[in-house]
């Protein structure tokens, strides 16, 4: 069994972060989403690994490189535009043979791997199996609907008016039968083949589609709520370490890890949290759910519930909550002005401005 692993994508939704930077490789808690994936699909004994890969493919293979650090072969297939996940599975066509394989969307999280679901495809071996799950706004994926006996009967991409609150998870199992699918669909109103279709065009050929509703949890890690919130989640299951300096005046409580290389100044840390090697906290206060990647300088501030991303400062700016910081970003007091309104009034105005 093989795995095709999605990394292109222009990661619209998390600009200006994706400017510059693969959408996959955003850390969560230091460690770049992808990698999360990667290791499912290791500990799931698949080693051979098909990446697509688009604009950002030099930064996603000097990342990744040629997989060994996570026991695993990989081959990139290159994707000239990202015209929907029907047409990775066609580009890929040569490469995946007529071996059954694992789709996983490189920008997803699921938290327990793909173990167990690797296994139930490799012992019943359907033709397709879809992991589902209940969502608050069907609309913003793709949603299966299903009969009275949980059988798949209809599925839609990101429907108006959804059948039902259940949306597909970026992680799909196929036998070589989906390669006929995906030659026989046309394009989208998005321009895109979209794998939604491909799936329906087997259900409509009476082809074993079996789905299987998960009750834990999955994001897509596309936008910086979801992001924020996924470090989160990360940073619950971390054990305590410290590796690096905090000295006499600091105080680090609960699951906080301080990287080798790291200092800690004069400050207080409330975990969960991760400071990254070669960063120094200096007179601050690091609170919960927030992960510092490596050589930042956090000074004179207050930091919760954020992602710190490499070669940062924020210095002297009093709290920071809830932020997606990007990387070599500096952080500064603005200067003091005297503060004044200008206004241009019509006539007969009235305004009222707060002393």
């Amino acid at each position: 069994m093989k795995a095709l692993v999605l990394s292109g994508g222009a990661g619209t939704r998390l600009r200006p972060i994706t400017h510059t930077s693969a959408k996959q490789l955003v850390p969560v808690a230091n460690k770049a989403v992808l990698f999360y994936g990667l290791e499912s699909i290791a500990a799931a004994g698949i080693t051979e690994v098909g990446v697509i890969v688009g604009d950002t493919a030099e930064e996603i293979q000097e990342a990744v490189g040629d997989g060994s650090k996570f026991g695993l072969e990989i081959t990139y297939i290159p994707q000239e535009r990202p015209l929907g996940l029907a047409h990775a599975v066609l580009i890929a066509r040569d490469w995946l043979g007529d071996d059954d394989f694992v789709m996983y969307l490189g920008d997803n999280f699921i938290v327990g791997g793909i173990s167990a679901l690797v296994d139930e495809f490799r012992t019943h071996r359907p033709d397709a199996q879809i992991l589902l799950t209940q969502v608050a706004d069907p609309r913003a994926f793709g949603v299966a609907e299903l009969d009275s006996s949980g059988q798949v009967v209809g599925l839609e991409e990101k429907p108006e008016n959804p059948k039902s609150d259940l949306a597909l998870v970026g992680v799909y199992l196929f036998t070589p039968l989906i390669h006929e699918a995906v030659r026989a669909i046309r394009p989208s109103w998005r321009g895109e083949l979209e794998i939604t279709h491909a799936i329906q065009h087997l259900i409509d050929s009476r082809a074993d589609v079996r789905c299987t509703v998960i009750k834990g949890y999955w994001k897509d890690t596309g936008n910086v709520v979801d992001m924020l919130e996924v470090n989160r989640t990360v940073l619950e299951a971390l054990d305590r370490r410290i590796d690096g300096e905090v000295d006499e005046s600091s105080e680090t409580i609960g699951r906080v890890i301080v990287e080798e290389g790291a200092r800690v100044v004069n400050s207080r840390i409330v975990g969960p949290v991760v400071i990254g090697a070669g960063t120094v906290v200096e007179d601050s206060y690091v609170g919960p759910f927030t992960s510092v990647a490596e050589n930042c300088r956090i000074t004179d501030s207050e930091l919760e519930f954020s992602i710190v991303l490499r070669d940062s400062s924020i210095l002297g700016v009093g709290r920071i909550e809830s932020s997606l910081i990007g990387r070599h970003v500096e952080v500064t007091p603005a200067p003091s002005v005297p503060r004044a309104h200008r206004l241009v009034l019509g006539d007969h105005s009235k305004v009222q401005i707060r002393a």
